[in-house]
């Protein structure tokens, strides 16, 4: 079994560092080891209850304490009990976990945006143990709207073979709401198999060779190259500073954040961007416009199989930011050394955080009234428009939707003839037409070379 003060210490670190929330305060993570009933509050006590002291109840008082919450579900609907009954009922699950030695962590998130760092972070520590293990993350504060949307499209996510032939680590996993109705979810992993220790060995060993202050020079190196010196976001005019130029806009320039995780894991993964945004929901944009992300160890390598888990743990990101809308308040840019949009999924739509589909250019060259060069161009020189996308290593831009749309100004979404009848949404027209050209016009030795630069400076 995980350490479970292990966990409690990554969640109160969490908690302190990232969780602050707009107007809400700090919210706090505890162990929770009683159950006390009060209107407001359900727990107070951070003392871990452990295996051992769970045995000084009899075999008896156990069985009873099981069968009796197992009848009380079954036989009452939720929506029919009373609050007192419901809290009861609430007590009772949560005591028959701690008799099972599980630990019960109480997080006073607020927003979704601390929810989500709540669970992954509770994920990842969870599935760093080679054992089964299984936890309890009470939060009482958040919607159980909210807590069941999260459980279900995670049990739909697991039966989506696509992604999770490049999400492994994940299949371990298994989510659900306690009781089909109170404010918990119950966070459970399978061991794993002796393979599957030898591999989570062997990235782990991986993830020490990363040096954090090289990942960022190249990163700065790239942003410095493509962003700024070639203009591929023209309110980006170094590499410290963003969304200059828009301040009629009502947008104020504020500093890029780097941050940087070496993991390998999906679920740490998560766990730092969504520490992320939490960081950028509780600083204002004068103080923090912007944050680039570096994932090195997400996606390692030029391989397709390595571009394949890249595309599916960034679709993992943009997921759960969509699910519960927050793609109306941040937006992403995907990076990887060899990104390629002919093979993210879906091809022949918009991908959150990509490129458009490369058969989107020519119409986007010739709506921006480039029609000699989209006759002219070639496909493969289409494709250079890879290039504003192919970093030393995999990253994500996390933008504000305030800088976003003041950028792209009220008329930004057109309608796109894709030819055949076929007309889309889209965006960016001028933007992406224009990098387009200036790929092509650098052309590919150029532009590849740049690029072995920055990888060799990792």
């Amino acid at each position: 079994m995980v350490d479970h003060h292990h966990i409690f210490a990554a969640l109160l670190i969490l908690a302190a560092s990232f969780i602050s929330i707009s107007a809400f305060s700090p919210p706090t993570t505890t162990i929770i080891t009683t159950h006390q009933k009060t209107s407001q509050h359900l727990y107070h006590h951070t003392k871990l209850i452990s295996k051992k002291t769970s045995h000084h109840l009899s075999t008896h008082t156990k069985t009873i304490l099981s069968k009796t919450t197992s009848l009380q579900l079954s036989d009452q609907p939720l929506d029919d009990l009373s609050d007192e009954r419901k809290s009861n009922l609430f007590q009772s699950l949560l005591r028959d976990l701690q008799i099972e030695g599980v630990p019960l962590l109480g997080c006073d998130a607020k927003e979704v945006s601390t929810l989500n760092a709540a669970i992954w972070t509770t994920m990842a520590e969870l599935g760093d143990s080679d054992d089964e293990n299984k936890a309890c993350l009470v939060l009482e504060d958040i919607p159980l709207s909210a807590l069941l949307a999260f459980a279900e499209d995670f049990t739909v996510l697991k039966t989506q073979q696509r992604l999770m032939d490049y999400l492994p680590e994940l299949q371990r996993f298994s989510i659900s709401v306690l009781g089909k109705g109170f404010p918990a979810l119950i966070i459970e992993t399978e061991a794993r198999s002796e393979e599957d220790v030898d591999d989570a060995k062997a990235l782990k060993a991986v993830e020490s060779t990363f040096d954090q202050e090289k990942i960022v020079v190249a990163s700065k190196s790239f942003i410095s190259r493509v962003v700024v010196g070639l203009e591929a976001c023209p309110y980006t005019k170094n590499v410290d500073i963003s969304a200059v130029g828009l301040e009629k806009q009502g947008v104020v320039p504020g500093p890029v954040g780097y941050r940087y995780s070496p993991t390998t894991d999906a679920c740490q993964a998560m766990s730092v961007f969504w520490n992320c945004i939490c960081e950028m929901m509780s600083e204002p944009e004068p103080n923090l416009s912007s944050i680039m992300l570096s994932l090195p160890g997400i996606g390692m390598g030029s391989s397709d199989e390595a571009h394949k888990r890249f595309a599916a743990v960034v679709e993992l990101v943009g997921r759960y930011l969509c699910l519960f809308r927050g793609d109306a308040s941040f937006g992403l840019v995907h990076f990887h050394p060899v990104y390629d949009r002919a093979t993210v999924h879906p091809i022949e739509k918009p991908a959150y955080g990509h490129l458009p589909p490369i058969s989107w250019l020519r119409p986007i060259l010739k709506m921006a009234g480039q029609e000699t060069k989209a006759d002219e161009l070639s496909d493969e020189e289409l494709a250079l428009s890879n290039y504003q996308r192919r970093a030393p290593h995999t990253a994500i831009n996390i933008l504000r939707m305030t800088q976003v749309n003041a950028a792209a100004g009220p008329k930004s979404i057109v309608d796109l003839e894709l030819g055949d009848g076929r007309v889309e949404k889209a965006s960016g027209i001028t933007l992406y037409s224009r990098n387009t050209i200036r790929m092509v016009d650098m052309g590919k030795e150029a532009l590849q070379s740049a690029l072995d630069e920055e990888i060799a400076m990792q």
